[in-house]
């Protein structure tokens, strides 16, 4: 899989994580490192213990992370569930959570698909 292809998979935004980057290289050398973030464990754990709190930070986290691989759709999702706990609203979070989740499924996989077929 090419670094296109899984930014497309992924509804990434490759054009600007080209010119953010300067080269392929660059974003094969940092994109991995998205596999090895604990922010959405983080948040995944806090959301289940009703923690408001480190679960904004993880989410807050994500979001950054997200933004600046250039990882539109989860980002677009992070933004999301980040502004409903910055509103402390746990309830509104936890139910739109499988959103973050599913863009974050998809994004881990195409991560991982690309760094296996990497030389």
């Amino acid at each position: 899989m090419t670094v296109a292809k899984c930014y497309s998979k992924i509804g990434g935004d490759y054009e600007n994580a080209i010119s953010r980057f300067r080269s392929e290289a660059l974003i094969k050398r940092f994109l991995p490192m998205f596999l090895n973030d604990p922010s959405f464990n983080e948040l995944t754990e806090a959301l289940e213990k009703g923690d408001v709190q480190p679960a904004f930070r993880a989410a807050h986290t994500l979001k950054g992370v997200s933004a600046n691989l250039s990882l539109a759709r989860l980002n677009a999702a992070a933004v999301e569930i980040t502004e409903m706990l910055r509103a402390e609203n746990l309830a509104e979070a936890k139910e739109y959570f499988p959103a973050v989740k599913e863009a974050y499924d998809i994004t881990l996989e195409a991560i991982e698909q690309l760094t296996h077929e990497m030389p």
